[in-house]
C-alpha cells in the first residue's frame, strides 16, 4: 500500500472491538490522493499525498491553465 510522500503516513494495523469485547484485526488506511504537485524548482510531479497534508497547505497543487471559450 502507498504512503504519503510528504509526511510518510501509511497504513496501521489495529483491532475492531465489538460490544461483547471480541477483537478482530483491521487496517486504518490514510486517505491518499494522487495529485499533481508544483515543486519548489518549478517542475510538476504526480505524488501520493494524504488529505491532511493537502488541507494544511504543505503542498501546492498544480492546476493546468485551460482555454476558456
Amino acid at each position: 500500500m502507498a504512503k504519503c510522500q510528504i509526511c510518510g503516513k501509511g497504513p496501521v494495523s489495529g483491532k475492531n472491538v465489538s460490544h461483547s469485547n471480541r477483537r478482530t484485526n483491521r487496517w486504518f488506511r490514510p486517505n491518499l490522493q494522487k495529485v499533481r504537485v508544483l515543486r519548489e524548482d518549478g517542475t510538476v510531479k504526480r505524488m501520493w499525498v494524504c488529505t491532511d497534508c493537502l488541507s494544511a497547505g504543505k503542498v501546492k497543487r498544480y492546476v493546468s491553465k485551460s482555454v476558456e471559450a
